[in-house]
């Protein structure tokens, strides 16, 4: 067989750097985002940010030059101009002056220094919330104990979950403490239990809700009305009340509908959970990414500038740059085209969102007038058709991505819903069928609740056809207990 050397040309598609970064942008959070730029400052040195500067920064011109500046003005429909020029503060026109993207760059030597009233001021911090263990073990270190049993109960407290109870057994505590307290009883934890049930909040150290409930009533004052009735219904008979059997409750509690309907709003006042009330951990928030509002009779969407990273051009390396052409600058350069990329790229992150945005705005506007029971089917393709994006683009647009309403603060996502026919021949959404479901849940009757049957027979009145197992779907997924449980006295 002869070998020989062949030349095939042939085509296919290939992900750009720049595009690769496009991509990976615009599928992140705000948050992610944020993070991801924070990487890039640290490592270009040509990049910074200009919303972190002095307010009353001066900014330099644009170098005059063959390149355009990355932050060119992008198209602004008659809605959004409208809901820009009603904030009172000024606005450029232009996307590039307006959120800071482009060349346009001011020594970093220019700002002007901090004065007394800029800094920070540390008075004004809140102090961090106690934890549970720091809470109950500041009130140990006040008991009268000795300090072996304050080590014990310190022990047990180290033990405790965060919603107070207790999960592991003596047994378990005592083999974890025989290094610190190699001779420690189980009569001992047991003695130092008790203590920790005195402690506050009441109720912390139990074993399971029942105690934990009997606690709470055994610390109430001994003429509480009811107080031995409950305390007979937690420790003995809760998963009866669980089931909202009351008729058997009534009869092995021995008390009349009315006495037993007093009794429960007794337990109801209790806290099942009270070591929920300490530590909380990191609380996270939701920054919206674009503002929706109603101006001139029409609904339109704004970026959040709260929310939109500024990136510029530092000038002092840019000066090097210039300076340093004809003497082998080329990593200087590299680090430029890389900063104008990304400055291009967080541009078009942020058209792309408010393009969408404004997409799913205009055919949702039945909701933002009357709420999720007018909310429309809605599919990834109608939106991709109508901005001339890919299905999977708009999938990443509207992942973490939040809009601010009058309504509330909703993901992207949260617009999109598979549909329903109705008799006429039109469609109706999930959510709107869900908002039903709620809706008619909130009226019922206590003592005759709906069951999942009866509410697909009221929505096939209204002309909505939705089977009995859909309802229970839906219903399940909004956290809505069945019929039964439903069932009040």
């Amino acid at each position: 067989m002869k070998h020989s050397l062949q030349l095939k040309l042939s085509q296919h598609l290939t992900l750009t750097p720049q595009l690769q970064q496009s991509i990976r942008l615009l599928q992140l959070s705000t948050v992610e985002l944020n993070q991801e730029l924070e990487r890039y400052l640290a490592e270009n040195p040509l990049l910074e940010r200009s919303d972190l500067g002095p307010p009353d920064e001066q900014r330099a011109a644009p170098p005059n030059g063959g390149e355009a500046a990355e932050g060119e003005t992008l198209r602004q429909e008659e809605t959004r101009e409208e809901i820009r020029r009603e904030d009172s503060r000024e606005q450029p026109s232009q996307f590039s002056d307006e959120h800071g993207f482009g060349e346009e760059h001011a020594p970093t030597g220019s700002a002007r220094p901090a004065s007394d009233d800029d800094r920070d001021d540390f008075t004004q911090l809140a102090a961090a919330e106690p934890t549970l263990y720091d809470h109950l073990l500041l009130q140990l270190a006040l008991t009268g104990l000795t300090e072996r049993d304050k080590r014990i109960a310190a022990h047990i407290v180290g033990h405790l979950d965060e919603d107070g109870y207790l999960k592991s057994e003596l047994e378990e505590l005592r083999d974890s403490a025989l290094v610190a307290l190699p001779d420690l009883e189980i009569e001992e934890l047991s003695i130092a239990l008790r203590h920790v049930h005195n402690l506050e909040p009441t109720g912390v150290g139990a074993r399971d809700v029942a105690e934990c409930l009997e606690l709470q009533l055994r610390a109430l004052p001994e003429d509480t009305a009811h107080r031995d009735s409950a305390i007979a219904l937690v420790t003995r008979h809760l998963d009866v009340l669980a089931a909202r059997d009351f008729n058997r409750l009534k009869r092995l509690l021995g008390v009349s509908e009315d006495e037993l309907r007093d009794v429960r709003s007794l337990i109801l006042t209790l806290d099942p959970k009270p070591g929920r009330a300490f530590g909380q951990g990191d609380v996270r928030y939701v920054v919206p990414d674009v503002v929706v509002r109603k101006v001139g009779g029409r609904w339109g969407a704004a970026l959040n500038r709260d929310a939109m990273p500024r990136l510029r051009i530092n000038k002092m390396y840019a000066d090097i740059l210039q300076a340093s052409r004809d003497n082998g600058g080329r990593h200087l350069a590299g680090q430029l085209q890389e900063a104008r990329w990304l400055i291009k790229n967080v541009q078009q992150r942020f058209d792309t969102i408010l393009r969408v945005t404004q997409a799913i705005v205009d055919r949702q506007k039945n909701f933002f007038e009357h709420g999720e029971v007018a909310m429309r089917p809605l599919v990834l393709r109608e939106i991709a058709e109508a901005v001339g994006l890919h299905e999977s683009t708009i999938s990443r647009v509207t992942t973490q991505k939040y809009m601010l309403t009058p309504r509330g603060i909703f993901e992207l996502k949260y617009f999109f819903g598979s549909h329903v026919s109705t008799d006429t021949g039109g469609a109706c959404s999930a959510t709107a069928i869900r908002a039903l479901i709620k809706q008619l849940v909130a009226a019922e009757d206590g003592k005759k609740p709906l069951s999942d049957h009866r509410i697909s027979d009221i929505l096939a009145q209204q002309g909505i056809q939705v089977a009995r197992r859909t309802v229970a779907k839906y219903r399940e997924a909004m956290h809505i207990q069945p019929a039964n449980l439903r069932k009040s006295i």
